[in-house]
């Protein structure tokens, strides 16, 4: 069997790229290891991938994901790195490690190693994700080409600098966690009007994914969105109204900028 993407880590996001590269290339070519050697086994069974060690998705891959904490980044790189050196061609790395830059990744595995740094949020695991990446300058075109193709069922890769990874993932990689809270509070309003629980969670996770859609495809502003639902001393203004009595967009902007701000000093 030719294993083409190993993914070293099994966990929630690892998994759910795991799935998305299988849908796209096919479980065959998949290769998964996890200290929980149950977590590895469930994976590889339901994707038709094989089991392995972090030392042979180090040698035998060609794209392989590092899906561990960023605590755990050494003590891997202790381990793989005499594979990786020892290899005719280095694989291409791709880590997901908030606050691992791809130089720190380069030194670890001190090998003339292409490198893809990733940020993807939640949504990935039901193909509607946003991948944020950049590669270092030995990772290839068509390296990239085939990086992206791998990873195209798992949602939207967008390619951007290094430098602007932090401020993007506060707002793609921690605004899930921002609009669950909205919805949960949209639901709350409907159920203190009179909905059941099971209704008000319905129509606030519909009309989220419908306004969502519609702004991604109209190519229409926001707030140009928003004016033609506010109809003139109508009921949507009047609801507007009372979110900007409770500061709802300057929270919004605080979430984004306190989750950016607290990336930056895990960093340090």
């Amino acid at each position: 069997m030719k294993t083409t993407f190993g993914f070293i880590g099994c966990g929630n996001m690892g998994g759910a790229l795991a799935s998305a590269v299988a849908k796209s290339v096919g479980g065959s070519s998949l290769l998964v290891c996890d200290a929980l050697s149950e977590k590895a086994e469930a994976l590889a069974a339901a994707l038709g991938g094989a089991i392995g060690t972090a030392c042979e998705i180090a040698e035998t891959c060609e794209y392989v994901f590092l899906g561990v904490k960023p605590q755990g980044f050494e003590a891997l790189f202790e381990e793989i790195r005499p594979v990786l050196q020892n290899r005719d061609q280095a694989p291409v790395l791709v880590t997901m490690a908030a606050g691992i830059s791809m130089d720190a990744v380069e030194k670890m595995a001190a090998c003339d190693s292409a490198v893809i740094r990733i940020m993807p949020n939640t949504p990935v695991s039901v193909g509607e994700g946003m991948i944020l990446y950049t590669a270092n300058a030995k990772t290839t075109e068509e390296q990239l080409s085939c990086f992206a193709h791998a990873l195209s069922e798992a949602g939207k890769l967008d390619r951007l600098p290094e430098e602007k990874i932090d401020a993007a993932s506060a707002l793609s990689g921690c605004g899930p966690a921002f609009v669950y809270l909205f919805a949960e509070a949209l639901a709350d309003g409907a159920v203190e009007c009179g909905l059941s629980r099971e209704k008000a969670n319905l129509y606030a996770a519909q009309t989220l994914a419908g306004a969502a859609k519609l702004l991604l495809t109209s190519g229409k502003h926001p707030g140009e969105l928003k004016d033609a639902v506010c109809s003139p001393g109508g009921t949507t203004i009047a609801g507007v109204h009372a979110l900007e009595t409770g500061a709802f967009r300057a929270s919004a902007i605080e979430a984004v900028t306190a989750a950016y701000e607290k990336t930056l000093k895990l960093k340090k």
